[in-house]
């Protein structure tokens, strides 16, 4: 189905700043928020160049009395289209809450200051990495490149025999999947979960979809990742580049529909090995001069996965161990670079260093081996290149010094003496010295070039910066470090975040240069777009034609312009490495806010709805469904008006659209209790087996969950305001959770261990539950394991044949738990907004 794109809520967004539009000033804040003991910084850009500024204040959101004035103003001159600009820091004000700031005639978007800002938002992320598998995607629940594909360029091989590669990611919009970018997107997810493992959860299967395995969700993902990379090394002497080339760039069509034909003879796609050897079937080549940049790649990913993978799965470990070593060895019998192959066009990834990647995989290997071999030539390679070359320079060729990180110096300096730690630390300040000499005198402190993918390299730098001062202790790149993390989040000219969806409700991309979003409007939700360019890259590309009016004309300008416009493939296209680079900053912050405090992720069941909320609090969610009867409604209204506490009610169409209930109905809105979805007619969508079979189509579904939305409308009731869905007869599989998250709805249902949801039941039933038993259910498993963030399901009614109406116990089961000190909340407040199963909100209000 077609998804609408939130014009309203854009419309919002944009006119929220029109004040400050007036006042020809803007403050610009990382809208994902601060941790309290972090650096915490904002900016004030201005058109009027007479503007001085020698204060500002944080403001309460809730109430707007000021919480804390400050004299900490640095002022930075013009910058962009700002004819001067000032640097407002807050970091002393440690204090939780949500908060404005105001500077001159300025008001900045509200902001919160919690530990919790960057919770699950790296496993956010995560959904745009499935949504670019190759092979079968689970986002679009079919296959593409089943045929991938026929070889070429290998000296001993005929051209067109075939060879099994299909899986992996595709690299970004187009459909070419490249060594270099998913090796290295392979390496970033594991060491993210090396790093910071408690950052992810388990919401998602191994095929990606909806359900939970037993697995980290970024395990999952990686292990898709090394699957392909295995197919594409099938032996120690071949490793193979890049799959397709630029003939793919034929138009946004669906990878599932993929047309073109690369060669009449052969079935599916080029897989090109890296021959060490000038490569492009036409009249563009490249410039290879090796394998050691490809080979090392493949070996530091197989390492890494032989280390971090070994925890589940033991047998696959030692296989990817067997790898490493080999592809290893063949970079050092092959030195230099192995480049991406030109088609048609004159544009590759060009790629010019391989020393970084030998010696990542070098230390990758002493730290999984101990064998000192790898250790001197780590420290060799390391000491060859101290610094990516792309570090202080004004412009760099597409890709030209990748990975943009040297994560090996981090894996080398954990593992050596104390004098070469200390020296290979050094490398990494080096490198930061000069970012900062480039970006200290602008308002942002951004000093990464504006090239195409210089979001990739802002991230590179944060990272850096992150892993240098956990080498060392050394915070003197601190705030540095803090200016690239808020640059990514909206502390920028644009105001806007670089990431699809993130967070939910604030300014980010809505029109990314996406198949997926132009042709049928779904979004790429956790995907980092490629980011601004200089004015002279943007005004120089061919074919490039913007297709709306721009929001952000206001803060262009000839140094750099970025768009979010489906049109402007330079500055909004969303990229599957830089995506997966990303990840490690955001882990890394979760954490860093969780001290003292664990992570709140609820709780999920093996079909991915979710079942419970944050364990670590006494809070319960109180849910009741209703589609035939209502005699209870009455009843539990006033139980929870005398008790003060809110409850979640689900109710089919039929429910909503019978008169009888309509009071009813307008009474609990009016008492702020949640009225959500239930489906429209109580339909079964999946059959009574072990299986689940489905009993309806996607259209039958979508078309089921509109009605219902129809006649809650009519109480006022929207999708945005009830975004939580509880399936009818609380029966479902994946696939309709994933169609309920498509459609921007989290599927939720009752946390088993109670039979509270059998209130329902008639004497004649074989499976009948009287009220006693249910009670006593409950305040048994409570005595043995706790209500912690439960939802706990009972009904609005039942058939008259039940006289032992379970509702009349409702004031007595509420009162003994409130003893016990438990909290009756809504759904909302037992779960992370920002959690792997909110979806964004803004995208359909009118389905």
């Amino acid at each position: 189905m077609k998804k609408v794109f939130p014009v309203i809520v854009l419309l919002f967004i944009l006119c929220s700043g029109c004040s400050e539009k007036e006042n020809k000033s803007w403050i610009r804040i990382n809208q994902l928020g601060y941790l309290p003991h972090t650096v915490k910084a904002a900016v004030l850009g201005s058109k009027d160049e007479t503007l001085e500024l020698h204060s500002f204040s944080l403001h309460d959101a809730k109430t707007g009395e000021p919480v804390y004035e400050s004299d900490k103003v640095e002022a930075k001159g013009k910058y962009g289209p700002f004819k001067t600009s000032f640097r407002l820091d807050f970091s002393e004000f440690e204090t939780e809450g949500e908060y404005y700031i105001e500077a001159g005639n300025a008001r900045s978007p509200e902001f919160r200051i919690a530990p919790e800002v960057y919770d699950h938002t790296a496993d956010f992320l995560l959904r745009y990495m499935r949504q670019q598998r190759c092979g079968f995607n689970p986002y679009l629940r079919d296959s593409c490149h089943t045929d991938d594909g026929y070889i070429i360029y290998h000296p001993e091989k005929e051209n067109g025999q075939r060879i099994d590669v299909t899986g992996g990611w595709h690299d970004a919009t187009d459909y070419l999947q490249y060594t270099a970018t998913s090796a290295n997107a392979v390496f970033q997810l594991l060491f993210s979960y090396r790093e910071n493992p408690e950052a992810f959860g388990d919401a998602h299967n191994e095929d990606g979809s909806p359900g939970s395995n037993g697995i980290p969700d970024i395990i999952d993902e990686a292990r898709y990742g090394m699957d392909w990379l295995l197919k594409m090394n099938p032996s120690p002497d071949e490793y193979y580049n890049q799959i397709a080339d630029d003939r793919d760039h034929a138009g946004f069509r669906l990878p599932n529909h993929d047309s073109v034909v690369y060669d009449k003879r052969f079935r599916g796609r080029p897989v090109y090995l890296a021959s060490g050897k000038p490569q492009g079937l036409f009249e563009h080549k490249n410039r290879s001069t090796g394998v050691a940049s490809t080979a090392g790649k493949f070996a530091s990913s197989f390492a890494l996965g032989a280390g971090v993978l070994k925890e589940f799965y033991p047998d696959y470990a030692d296989t990817l161990l067997r790898h490493a070593r080999d592809a290893y060895a063949y970079g050092k019998k092959h030195p230099g670079v192995s480049q991406t192959a030109p088609g048609t066009q004159p544009y590759f990834y060009e790629e010019d260093n391989w020393k970084d990647d030998m010696e990542l995989a070098a230390a990758t290997l002493y730290k999984l081996t101990g064998n000192d071999t790898y250790k001197e030539d780590g420290l060799n390679y390391a000491a060859a290149e101290k610094i990516t070359p792309w570090i202080g320079r004004d412009t760099v060729r597409h890709y030209q010094f990748y990975p943009f990180l040297n994560a090996g110096h981090y894996e080398l300096a954990g593992s050596v003496l104390p004098e070469e730690k200390k020296t290979v630390a050094l490398y990494y300040a080096e490198g930061l010295e000069r970012l900062y000499q480039r970006g200290k005198d602008g308002p942002f402190l951004i000093g990464t070039p504006f090239v195409w993918c210089s979001n990739n390299l802002v991230t590179a730098a944060w990272s850096q910066a992150i892993l240098y001062r956990k080498l060392t202790g050394d915070t003197r790149y601190e705030t540095m470090e803090a200016a690239l993390r808020d640059w990514l989040f909206g502390c920028n000219p644009w105001g806007t975040s670089m990431v699809v969806g993130l967070p939910d409700e604030g300014d980010t991309p809505f029109y990314p240069h996406s198949s997926l979003t132009h042709l049928y409007g779904y979004m790429t939700d956790g995907g980092l777009v490629d980011g601004p360019v200089y004015g002279s890259i943007f005004n120089s590309l061919k074919g490039l034609q913007l297709t709306r009016e721009d929001p952000y004309a206001d803060f262009q300008s000839d140094a750099i312009v970025y768009h979010d416009d489906v049109g402007d493939y330079s500055t909004n296209e969303p990229t599957m490495d830089g995506t997966a680079c990303l990840i490690y900053g955001l882990s890394s912050m979760q954490a860093e806010g969780n001290g003292d405090r664990k992570a709140t992720t609820g709780s999920h069941d093996p079909t991915g709805a979710l079942i419970r909320g944050n364990r670590k609090q006494k809070k319960i969610a109180l849910i009741f469904s209703g589609h035939e009867y209502a005699d209870g409604g009455h009843t539990i209204s006033e139980t929870l008006k005398k008790h003060q506490i809110k409850a979640s009610f689900f109710f089919t169409g039929d429910f909503y659209r019978n008169k009888d209930h309509s009071s009813l109905i307008e009474q609990l809105a009016a008492n702020g209790h949640y009225l959500g979805p239930h489906s429209d007619q109580h339909l079964l969508y999946n059959d009574w087996s072990g299986e689940k079979k489905l009993l309806v189509n996607k259209e039958e579904f979508t078309a089921d969950i509109q009605q219902n939305y129809a006649e809650m409308s009519r109480f006022g009731i929207s999708k945005t305001q009830a975004p939580y869905f509880l399936p009818p007869y609380e029966w479902n599989d994946s696939t309709i959770t994933q169609w309920s998250g498509e459609l921007g709805l989290t599927l939720i249902n009752y946390t088993p261990g109670t039979i509270s949801h059998a209130d329902y039941t008639r004497p004649d039933d074989k499976n009948y539950k009287d009220s006693k038993a249910i009670y006593t259910s409950i305040t048994e498993y409570e005595n043995t394991r706790g209500l912690n963030g439960f939802f706990l399901l009972t009904h609005i009614g039942s058939s008259p044949e039940r006289t032992d109406k379970f509702y009349t116990k409702l004031d007595s089961l509420i009162g003994e738990l409130e003893k016990k000190g438990y909290e009756f909340v809504l759904i909302k407040d037992l779960i992370d907004q920002t959690s792997a199963h909110d979806k964004d909100l803004r995208l359909t209000d009118t389905m």
